[in-house]
């Protein structure tokens, strides 16, 4: 395991640092991958493009859509941690997903038609897989889509609801999982699709969470027609589709270390500011300890991270290396914003309303908003389990 950076490396890093001080469309208020307000998403749109433009974003799509085949592995990772470093707002949406099960499974016209305008975000994606009665097990589906004419004019109808659909309130195109064929295995009757948002039968609802944000949304699909050509891959093929794009998303895993070193930043301050018996909170052993133990946390979480970018290089990764890193890195993103909620006492019950709360608030959304990590991409008791049978190769649990 190698964990340092080389000088190209770092020379990229310094590149991309500079091009985000530059360009970026300001701090983003709110921990979390959150849904920005409708006034925010031109400027949003404007710079994402201009970091497809600059090579920052798209950098392993094929070379006839911008990639560059001759970048470092570990480029879009120093892209993802930079620009949680600098707290501004990342690409929002689905498209890195899209885009990987577009440039694996799509057809020469679908590649041609929809990476240009994801690279230009005049595009904004969502992800269309949770549902109502699905849970955590994503091939329980039920949403259908059945098929109707043959050749140029065949389109599919779909009937059926998506939740937790994060950007759907400002997306352009949905990644959409449907079930064509109801009596294969529940693994094998799935289908992938390019949907237009803007189809008719598309309703979507914000719901607005305990945080009294809306970034999730509900996707109500009613006779919504998608033409036959918007199928992503092979009909019925649609769970190794979506597999494959799910386990090329690495880099978001370096933006994670980042956030959590500046969520520890944050916290020293907090307990060098907060009184506590007349005497800043970071005066007591105590609170010291606690404070310790978590940043010895968040240096593991580097270590995690360093280790699993290190088997990625070498061609080594294991089936576990995700799942853990996700599991960890969600609960100590938990563990650090309850300990800065509880450091400040009643006033930690301030919302952002509020003119006397502390860090405009920030602390009680991230609080609030922590359990999403811990469901999001899975819930942690899920994955627990996907660790001991595939990382352990532990007996599967009895069904």
């Amino acid at each position: 395991m190698r964990l340092e950076s080389t000088p190209e490396l770092e020379a990229f890093r310094r590149r991309v640092r500079a091009f985000v001080a530059e360009h970026s469309p300001g701090v983003k208020k709110h921990s979390g991958v959150r849904a920005p307000e409708a006034a925010l998403m031109p400027a949003i749109r404007e710079w994402t493009a201009k970091l497809y433009e600059a090579g920052l974003l798209g950098i392993d799509w094929p070379v006839e859509y911008g990639g560059r085949p001759d970048a470092h592995p570990l480029e879009p990772s120093v892209v993802a941690e930079e620009i949680a470093r600098a707290r501004t707002w990342p690409p929002v949406g689905a498209a890195s997903l899209a885009s990987a099960a577009l440039i694996e499974f799509g057809g020469d016209e679908q590649r041609a038609r929809f990476l240009p305008r994801i690279r230009s975000c005049e595009d904004v994606w969502c992800q269309l897989f949770s549902e109502p009665e699905a849970g955590s097990d994503l091939a329980a589906l039920r949403t259908r889509a059945r098929r109707e004419g043959e050749g140029d004019d065949a389109v599919f109808v779909v009937d059926g609801q998506k939740v937790w659909t994060t950007n759907g309130q400002h997306a352009d195109m949905g990644y959409l999982l449907a079930r064509t064929d109801s009596d294969a295995p529940k693994h094998k009757g799935i289908t992938a699709f390019a949907l237009d948002m803007r189809s008719p039968g598309v309703d979507v609802r914000p719901l607005r969470e305990i945080t009294g944000t809306t970034d999730f949304n509900e996707v109500f699909l009613d006779g919504v027609r998608i033409p036959a050509a918007n199928v992503i891959g092979r009909v019925n093929d649609g769970w190794r589709v979506a597999m494959s794009s799910l386990g090329r998303e690495r880099s978001g895993v370096a933006a994670r270390g980042a956030e959590l070193s500046a969520v520890l930043d944050d916290l020293v301050r907090l307990a060098e500011q907060t009184p506590v018996g007349g005497r800043p909170a970071l005066d007591d052993s105590a609170i010291r300890q606690s404070i310790g133990e978590l940043a010895a946390r968040v240096h593991v979480n580097a270590a995690m991270i360093g280790l699993a970018q290190s088997r990625m290089l070498h061609g080594t990764e294991q089936a576990a290396d995700a799942l853990l890193g996700k599991i960890f890195f969600s609960e100590l993103n938990h563990d650090l914003t309850d300990f800065g909620l509880r450091l400040q006492g009643t006033a930690g019950l301030l919302t952002e309303d509020d003119p006397e709360a502390l860090a405009e608030g920030w602390w009680q959304d991230a609080h609030l908003y922590s359990r999403a990590y811990t469901i999001a991409g899975g819930a942690n008791e899920v994955l627990r389990t996907q660790v001991a049978e595939r990382g352990l190769g532990l007996p599967r649990e009895p069904r």
